[in-house]
């Protein structure tokens, strides 16, 4: 136990150092500076982000856990493998190409943007959906079943919640990949925090580009964070993992 959190004492201290080394590194290359002159544009263009991956992050969650509660009915169980394969494709194909598809049949603009990123987001809420029905002990459903429960019951009142742990993790996973993707968006008329950090590349401005960097990556660790708090909200106390045991 003590070698253990000699481990993560050490872990902590080295992640310091590196964000100390980071931001410092961010002022010597004026990018605070900059950030400052030009407060107004930073915060337009951080509510354009936002946006983006706010509705292509709720699009996804509203397809893909209803989808893999759906394939996880026993009727629509033989389903499950090709929908996981389908969602696969938006994973594995990278995200600028997906860009350039969709742009080929919307045109540009943040339609296309939210759209390229909402397919994109689907397999890791889908897979995390299924994989947390699926890992429920049989013995508690059967416990539910023997108490008259309905399969409607054992859904929303034993297999749901259970599963919340992985569903979440899946939802998080998601929304912090999307937060960084959406900076693609600038590339199709998307507008997004790619806006500086695009222009800063072809300017050779690191000052421009970590302006926008910098912007995305407190936006990722803040959104990860609220949905950390959210997760031990919902989640009952009884299957929470810091619950301690007499």
């Amino acid at each position: 136990m003590r070698l253990r959190n000699k481990m993560e004492m050490s872990i902590r201290i080295g992640l310091l150092i590196l964000v100390a080394l980071l931001v410092i590194y961010v002022i010597k290359s004026g990018a605070f500076q900059f950030m400052a002159a030009n407060v107004d544009d930073l915060i337009f263009l951080a509510g354009q982000h936002l946006k983006l991956v706010a509705i292509s992050s709720l699009a996804a969650i509203f397809v893909a856990v209803p989808l893999g509660i759906f394939v996880t009915r026993p009727k629509f169980k033989r389903f499950e493998f090709i929908t996981v394969n389908i969602a696969n494709v938006g994973q594995t194909i990278p995200s600028i190409a997906i860009l350039a598809l969709v742009m080929s049949y919307l045109g540009i603009g943040w339609k296309t943007a939210v759209f390229a990123l909402w397919f994109s987001s689907l397999l890791p809420i889908l897979r995390n959906t299924i994989a947390g029905l699926n890992s429920v002990h049989p013995a508690i459903l059967d416990a539910g079943k023997g108490m008259g429960m309905t399969q409607r019951q054992l859904l929303l009142k034993i297999e749901i919640p259970n599963a919340l742990y992985a569903i979440i993790g899946g939802i998080r996973t998601a929304v912090v990949i999307n937060v960084g993707t959406a900076a693609l968006a600038f590339l199709i008329g998307g507008g997004g925090l790619g806006d500086l950090i695009f222009t800063g590349i072809s300017l050779y401005d690191t000052g421009i580009m970590l302006a926008g960097a910098v912007p995305v990556i407190l936006l990722a660790i803040s959104i990860d964070l609220l949905i950390g708090i959210v997760e031990k909200l919902v989640i009952p106390k009884g299957l929470q993992r810091n619950v301690e045991t007499i």
